[in-house]
Parts: C-alpha cells; structure tokens; sequence
C-alpha cells in the first residue's frame, strides 16, 4: 500500500508539472480527484488492508490527498494568473491620442441645481454643510420635536435598517440638532448668525410615479440670531427662486403644518411645465409644492443647545426645505421625475455642465 501511495505522488507530481493551460488542469483533477479518480481508487483499497493497518494507512491516503489538492491549487492560481496576464498583453493596442467618438460627458440636472444654490446662498453668507445618509432616531425625529409614537412619523414612510435605532434619512431636517450644536458657540459668544444650508439625498417608501419617487434630493436651510422673523424668511426665498429660474415666478405662500417650526408655511411655485394650466407633474392642480418652511419651534432651538430654559426666547430663526430634484424639474422643463434616476443617457445628455 505505501508503494501504491507513493507512485501515485510520484505520477501525481509528473503529469502537474507538464500542465500548461487551466483546461488540461481541469482534466488532471478528473484523473486523480474525481468519483472515479485515482485516489479513490486507492481508497476502495483500503478495506483490503488488515484491521491493525487500516488507521495507519488511512491516514496516509489522507495526508496525500490534502497535499495533492494543495498543489492543484498552487498550480491553478498560478496558471490563471498566466493566462490574464496572456488575454492583456494580447489585447489590440489603441491610440491614445485619438479623438473620442462620444460626447463629453455633463453634470447630472439635480447637480447643476444643487452648485447654483450653493453659490447662491454662499453669496449671502450661508455655510454649505454635509450630513450622513443613515441616521438615528432622534436626530430624524425627537430633535425636530417629533415624539415616539407621534401622527407626523406617519407621512415620511420611513425606511428602517436592521441595526437598531438606524433609519435612512427621509429629510434634510434631519441635520438641524447637528448644525445647531456645530455652530452655536459661535452664535453666542462671538454673535455671529447661524446661517448654514446643507444639501442631501433622502429616502421615502413612496409610490413612484411622475412626480413622486423613493430617492430624491433636498436643501434644508437654517437661520438663527436675535430678532429673526417671518420678513427674513421671505426676502430670502424671494431672492432665492429669482437667482435660481433667472427670471419672475409667480409663488404662494399658505398655512403648512410641520412639528419642527412653529408657525409653518407651504410654499409654491406656479408650475413652469403647463405654465399653471394643469398637468401629470403638478397633478393637474397648476401648483408645485416646493419650499415646506417656517419659524423654528423653540422645542427645536431648546434640544440643539440654542435657547436655555432662563432664556428660552433670547433667539428665533427660520428654517426652510428645498426639493432639489422638483427645482430640477422646473428648470429644465422634465416632465416625469424618474427620468432623474434611471441613468438614460439619451435624456441627460442633453444637459450641458457650466
């Protein structure tokens, strides 16, 4: 049996060496390693060995075997290693200085959008900031005064992640508590506004159609010091939509309820796809809900670390939302929202970067 044992390393170790490509490989690990293959050959053998030998020689064969498939692997890395480096070299070789046959590439609608309000708002003194995508519980809820258990939780159709307490973030408001306790020692000890917007992608369980989808994007925007009040919030959405469409829009203002400002307001723009006559993307209404905003509630001012329960009006300010992806819409005049998300270069192409 330790002859049989050895010649068959021996002419295990013969026919690897003379292996050049994976496909005689392969058949080499038919030969030896298959149902029917040599080393189990060798192991039917086993049962004509006496009883006191059979441990012994089992383990033998065993030992073989593991150091067989050790060089099969060996070989198996190596020769495919070979043949990719093979199929590169072999690759036709091109002109790099040749000129493409595709047009250049351009910024994605929501990008161009999202640059032209950051500069916009960089002009009139706001700080751009980034938040994370998923977020915990109280800064998406509790923080912008939405209790457990609270009837407004209802309207975000909130995705929730299997590690506990995590969520993905269904608004831009989710980042207020943060901003707030970033930037408030500047606001009280060196007087300088909290004035800070910050862009985001967000996530809701919607029903898709032309204008509603499950991923869009949104720009929260935050105001605080002494004194601010309704009059501020408007110059800057006025000033805001202007610089945006370049050109008059015609808007409305109307009572909004949201748990984090106090009081709220819709804001809406007359949609520039129908021109207010009605269609899909405003849903025949003429209206595009555009800008929810509002007064900061104190609750809010009180859990980012603004107002103190001694001072608890010392400051106010306003807040406001901007969907990106809607603003994108009506700049560029698409019609259906999921065009934005579904990568057809046929569509966004036609938008040239600046």
């Amino acid at each position: 049996m330790k002859e049989k044992i050895q010649e068959l390393k021996q002419k295990f170790n013969t026919e690897l060496d003379a292996v050049k490509d994976t496909k005689a490989l392969e058949d080499l690990r038919l030969v030896f390693f298959s149902k029917k293959g040599l080393i189990s050959d060798l192991m039917k053998e086993l049962g004509k060995v006496p009883n006191e030998q059979k441990k012994e020689f089992g383990q033998l064969i065993n030992g073989l075997k593991k150091e067989l498939n050790d060089k099969f692997d060996e070989k198996k890395l190596e020769l495919v290693k070979l043949e990719e480096e093979s199929e590169i070299n072999a690759t036709e070789a091109y002109d790099e200085s040749m000129p493409t046959r595709c047009a250049c590439g351009s910024y994605h609608p929501i990008t161009l959008v999202q640059r032209d309000l950051e500069d916009i708002f960089k002009s009139m003194g706001f700080d751009v900031e980034d938040y994370n995508e998923i977020v915990d519980d109280y800064h998406c809820f509790e923080a912008l005064n939405i209790p457990k258990f609270h009837p407004a939780r209802d309207m975000q159709d909130t995705y929730y992640l299997s590690t506990p307490n995590q969520l993905l973030k269904s608004h831009t408001s989710a980042a207020q508590n943060a901003i707030m306790r970033k930037y408030g020692d500047a606001l009280k000890k060196q007087k300088r506004p909290i004035k800070a917007v910050f862009p985001g992608r967000c996530f809701r369980n919607e029903a898709i159609d032309a204008c509603h989808e499950n991923t869009f994007f949104q720009m929260e925007g935050i105001m605080i010091d002494e004194d601010i009040s309704i009059s501020n919030l408007i110059y800057f959405m006025k000033t805001m939509l202007s610089e945006v469409f370049e050109r008059d829009v015609t808007v409305r203002l109307r009572p909004g309820f949201f748990p984090f400002v106090e009081p709220g307001f819709e804001l809406d723009i007359q949609c520039l796809i129908c021109g207010g006559d009605g269609c899909p993307s405003c849903k025949n209404s003429g209206w595009l809900e555009l800008c929810p905003c509002g007064m900061i509630h104190p609750n809010v001012l009180k859990y980012g670390g603004i107002n103190t329960e001694e001072e608890p009006d010392k400051y106010t300010g306003f807040a406001f939302g901007l969907g990106l992806t809607r603003l994108a819409m009506m700049k560029f005049g698409i019609k259906d929202i999921r065009v934005l998300n579904e990568f057809d270069l046929n569509s966004l192409s036609q938008f040239v970067s600046k």
